[in-house]
């Protein structure tokens, strides 16, 4: 009997080098990934500026959204409001940490989304879980015009520990989601016209000035309130696909429908993406 002692070798760019060295993986990993779903517009819908303001804000966004589903197959994620907030100060006192207080954040966001999805159930929209969306989307889609699902990443108890407050929320989720996906686009609903150089309901809201068009990076410079979650400046840096995200006023009816077919509404805001 021989022994043979023979390793088969694959070739592969990757198969000598470290993955945690990008100038190696680059020309392999610096290539432009294919769009999964190129046809798909995402639309957040703000929890606190929305979703909190109940039957006033939340039914002609609804009728807006049946309107637009023969023009669009849409992904629609919703954010948390006052409840998680309420659930961070209670776990903040306790002593949860970061990791624990994620997801029960990301609990009421998923509430949020079952209100939109019976609302729109009559027109085939339901609402489906984060590994649903992973894995099933297209075929959902491909049966329906929409689904909704939470805008939370599901990084849950896995969720970074840079503060005590989780920080990928639900803007951030819904731009991971949208990017990885290779979407259309993303429009992130909430209740003012878009980013303003200074709060618009604060102490400054005089000289608060509308900003029509800025980039991430530009933001990601100034300090003050925002309309989303800050993380999503630093995720927007690393976007591969989503060249630009708008912010609009989700209270004034026609402007979710005016977004979807490419008009200037709200503050287009550019990320590090280039166009393919």
């Amino acid at each position: 009997m021989t022994d043979t002692n023979t390793i088969k070798h694959i070739a592969s760019p990757l198969a000598r080098q470290t993955l945690q060295d990008k100038d190696l993986t680059a020309p392999v990993a610096g290539v432009k990934p294919i769009r999964l779903l190129p046809w798909l517009q995402v639309v957040k819908i703000g929890g606190r500026s929305i979703m909190d303001r109940g039957a006033e804000a939340i039914l002609p966004i609804v009728d807006e959204l049946r309107a637009l589903l023969p023009e669009h197959r849409l992904l629609i994620l919703t954010g948390a409001g006052i409840r998680a907030r309420h659930l961070y100060s209670v776990g903040l006192d306790l002593g949860l940490p970061v990791g624990s207080l994620s997801p029960l954040a990301a609990s009421e966001a998923g509430q949020n989304g079952h209100i939109l999805a019976s609302l729109l159930a009559p027109e085939g929209v339901s609402y489906v879980e984060h590994p649903t969306i992973a894995n099933q989307l297209a075929i959902h889609l491909a049966a329906t015009r929409a689904v909704v699902g939470s805008a939370f990443p599901p990084y849950h108890h896995h969720e970074f520990s840079s503060a005590r407050i989780p920080h990928h929320r639900a803007d951030t989720g819904a731009f991971l989601l949208a990017d990885a996906l290779g979407a259309a686009g993303l429009t992130i609903v909430e209740d003012v016209d878009g980013v303003y150089t200074a709060d618009p309901r604060g102490a400054s809201a005089a000289s608060a000035q509308l900003l029509p068009d800025v980039s991430a990076a530009e933001l990601a410079k100034t300090e003050g309130t925002l309309p989303f979650d800050r993380a999503l400046l630093e995720v927007m840096a690393n976007a591969r696909h989503i060249e630009k995200v708008q912010v609009i006023n989700g209270l004034v009816p026609g402007r979710l429908t005016a977004a979807l077919r490419g008009e200037h509404v709200g503050t287009l805001i550019r990320t590090g993406a280039s166009a393919a």
